[in-house]
């Protein structure tokens, strides 16, 4: 089955070029099935960008999903016309007594300021209990991971000495984990990030289980609560062309970066990127999709509130 999107998202056109297959709200509406309902709070500046990358995970599966999108009301975005947030995207105050089978949160542009500092910190906060109650599943991506494990578990995040910036060998601890339906018994994953979770600050949280790591990347993903939350630290969703984009953002900004590891054939910038993540960012969000969501879910979706908190 297809990603049902509302009609007119830019990322339906651009998906299309590449053939994946999706359909809007119209021709949806005339399935006699009750679709997944996912929803993504979007954290990233570049808006489109990041649908488009998520739109193309999801729309991999076999069932049926249907989309909304979140945002904060605490914060106005720069990099995405008003227009476009008023056309796709709903408060969390519409929303708070809606029930979804998947949520995802994504990374923020924010790592380096403590979670205190934040604008919209207490509004998030409210968003990470409501969706304990109102979400089968929660995906949390890079620095939500971090907020969450923070705001639920008490785990803290570091200062890097220079940005974790490339493409990692990982490694899973539990590899019978249906999350890892499918992998190789070594994958790749994108990180791009100023900050990190320790390996020992983990262990400390009985609740929490690690499921993979990297040498040179550090913690990956947790999960947490039979997996009804993951925390996954890098950026399975990227596009081939994400880290470049960033690395010449930087580059022009004067910010100090180095070039990506592992990320360009030869690891010399003038040569295009070797995408080394495809197959793992799919299965990925299938699994998650199918294992934790899916097979998890109750078909009468406000039952979701009998799953309990914890």
């Amino acid at each position: 089955m297809p990603l049902t999107l509302q009609k007119n998202l830019p990322a339906i056109e651009i998906l299309k070029k590449e053939q994946i297959f999706v359909m809007d709200s119209l021709r949806a509406s005339s399935q006699d099935i009750r679709p997944l309902k996912v929803v993504v709070l979007n954290l990233m500046p570049l808006k489109v960008t990041t649908e488009t990358d998520i739109v193309r995970l999801l729309s991999n599966s076999p069932l049926q999903v249907e989309l909304d999108f979140m945002k904060i009301k605490a914060h106005q975005p720069k990099h995405t016309p008003i227009e476009h947030m008023m056309q796709f995207y709903k408060d969390f105050d519409a929303m708070s007594k809606e029930y979804y089978d998947g949520f995802i949160i994504t990374g923020a542009p924010v790592e380096q300021l403590p979670f205190e500092s934040v604008t919209y910190w207490d509004e998030l906060r409210e968003i990470f209990d409501w969706s304990r109650t109102h979400v089968t599943s929660t995906l949390y991506i890079c620095w939500a991971a971090q907020a969450g494990l923070y705001h639920f578990y008490g785990v803290p995040k570091y200062p890097l000495s220079a940005k974790k910036f490339g493409v990692f060998k990982h490694r899973m601890n539990d590899p019978y984990q249906p999350i890892f339906r499918g992998f190789d018994d070594e994958f790749f994953v994108p990180h791009s990030r100023h900050t990190e979770i320790r390996r020992e600050d983990v262990l400390k949280v009985p609740e929490l289980k690690l499921l993979s790591e990297s040498r040179d990347a550090g913690v990956y993903m947790l999960m947490a609560r039979g997996g009804r939350e993951f925390f996954i630290t890098g950026h399975s969703e990227y596009s081939p062309n994400t880290l470049n984009d960033e690395y010449i953002r930087d580059l022009r900004k004067g910010a100090p970066i180095n070039v990506p590891e592992n990320y360009y054939r030869d690891d010399d910038p003038s040569n295009p990127p070797i995408v080394r993540w495809r197959g793992h960012a799919n299965l990925l969000f299938t699994n998650w999709l199918n294992y934790y969501v899916y097979q998890e879910t109750p078909y009468n979706i406000e039952e979701i509130r009998n799953l309990g908190s914890l």
